[in-house]
């Protein structure tokens, strides 16, 4: 793929796929036998051309019913991607912006466009009404920010299109709005058939016991950002893109602008072509940071969030999830960037360094939709953990730091096994880590030739250090982050002191 930008191949977006028109005859049989004051959900995965079937949907329930369609977005590009799509379908529209204040010429018009606020803000002032609404399409319904209009359209039909069923407010589910969900083809599904791309996923075992949760039931951009733009966090990030990534089409999805900054810093000294991006720059620093985006093959684009929805280029060769989420939503839109297919383009990167993986499977598994919509509440208790998830973490030295300690033959220490001695034999249980620290003390002076190379060659440990203090800590069940950072440190201290030991 390297040598020149990836062409795009144009479809004619009037041609129909199979799963489409099914999905369509399903929506329409409903839309017969309720043609009014019915609130039908239907889901897609990202890239299964969710726009391309509502446009259908509108240009023939038109043309049935001669009743208009309003459709909902809750971004200014995506109004202008659907008012695009719906013109190749012949549908002529009108989109509502800030900049329309009252429809004198609706009656040239069967189909509007708008986004929710400015919609929601016409109708509260008593400023606009348009007549005949038979259809209200919703795009992105899993926001909230739509219930708000709902009291404008009781009347109609209301269809909902969204790639994940799930309420963005976890205490204002989809079943209290909706009567009832209609589930398309699935992402495997689709990959089989040839329309997504194959995803090859990394994942990084991540510590996120700082991390703490806000009011809307996600990780605070604070803690997030604590964690990671940390040294230690941006070099990782940085090996994990060199070891999987290195030359392709990047794009760094992270929970705050500083991190983001920060990703941008790290990269740029070590001279790799990247930009950031994020909702402070302007519509044309937006607009010529994506052009060179697009237009270079080994670019990397750190965000915060912005790209989630309303973006799409196709030549996104990976994607890297520098920040954990508890938003099942917000997992699949951020690797949706990724998953578009070209002629020279069947598979991509995922790089997860938020334990996003664990928590809610990989991308393209199966996923019980219909479930998740009746029942969020059970979904939401039974998701994974944090502790859980690092309960299981197992520390594999990576291959080059295991160089650093060739001569030695045994680097493995299993912390629980050692602890079960203790209670066994009626011992200490600070002699677990002991042991370990004597154990990595000999790696260490084994690899080196003096103290002072030895003391060097310790901070290569501190993975595996974090590592056994975490199990150590599950094992004595006292494991608040306070606690463990203070045994880390002072097994640092004593490791020092027992090489310096050795030495002498």
């Amino acid at each position: 793929m390297r040598g020149k930008p990836m062409e795009i191949e144009r479809k004619e977006q009037k041609v129909l796929y199979d799963y489409q028109d099914r999905d369509i005859d399903k929506i329409f049989s409903r839309l017969d036998e309720f043609p009014e004051k019915y609130n039908l959900l239907y889901q897609l995965p990202t890239g299964g051309g969710k726009t391309v079937i509502f446009s259908e949907i509108v240009r023939r329930y038109i043309k049935t019913t001669q009743k208009k369609v309003v459709i909902l977005t809750h971004r200014i590009e995506l109004c202008a991607q659907t008012s695009n799509m719906l013109s190749e379908f012949g549908v002529r529209n009108k989109i509502i912006n800030s900049d329309v204040k009252e429809l004198y010429d609706q009656g040239d018009y069967m189909c509007f466009v708008a986004m929710v606020e400015t919609l929601n803000n016409r109708l509260n002032d008593d400023k606009l009404e348009i007549g005949d609404i038979g259809m209200v399409i919703i795009d992105e319904a899993h926001y909230n920010s739509f219930r708000k209009l709902f009291k404008y359209f009781e009347n109609c039909f209301i269809l909902g299109v969204t790639a994940t069923p799930l309420s963005s407010n976890m205490k204002l589910p989809m079943k209290d709005n909706y009567q009832e969900l209609i589930v398309g083809d699935t992402i495997s599904g689709l990959i089989g058939k040839g329309f997504l791309a194959e995803p090859v996923t990394y994942t990084h075992n991540v510590g996120l016991g700082s991390l703490k949760i806000g009011m809307n039931g996600d990780y605070t951009v604070k803690s997030s950002e604590d964690l990671y733009s940390n040294a230690m966090m941006q070099d990782k990030l940085l090996s994990a893109y060199e070891e999987k990534a290195k030359g392709k089409k990047t794009l760094i999805f992270n929970n705050g602008i500083n991190t983001s900054i920060h990703v941008y810093d790290t990269f740029a000294r070590k001279g790799y072509p990247i930009r950031h991006l994020d909702n402070t720059n302007s519509k044309q620093e937006r607009t010529d940071i994506l052009e060179w985006f697009k237009n270079t093959d080994d670019a990397i684009l750190t965000s915060v969030s912005i790209l989630t929805t309303g973006f799409d280029e196709p030549t996104v060769e990976c994607v890297i999830l520098n920040r954990a989420t508890k938003s099942l939503t917000l997992y699949f839109q951020m690797i949706g960037r990724g998953s578009r297919i070209l002629p020279e383009k069947k598979e991509f990167t995922i790089i997860d360094m938020g334990n996003n993986t664990t928590r809610f499977g990989l991308w393209n598994a199966e996923i019980d939709w219909q479930t998740i919509f009746r029942s969020p509440d059970f979904y939401y208790d039974n998701l994974v953990s944090d502790e859980d998830i690092e309960r299981n973490f197992k520390y594999v030295m990576p291959s080059e730091i295991r160089e650093e300690f060739a001569n030695s033959t045994d680097i493995e220490f299993d912390i629980e096994e050692e602890y079960s001695k203790t209670k066994k034999y009626n011992l200490r249980s600070k002699s677990v880590l002991e042991n370990s620290i004597e154990q990595h003390a000999k790696m260490c002076v084994e690899n080196s030739e003096d103290v002072f190379d030895a003391r060097i060659l310790s901070r290569l440990l501190n993975d595996d250090i974090e590592y056994r203090v975490r199990r150590y800590s599950y094992c004595i069940s006292k494991s608040t982050k306070n606690y463990r950072d203070w045994l880390q440190e002072d097994y640092k201290r004593k490791l020092r002191t027992r090489i310096n030991q050795l030495f002498v």
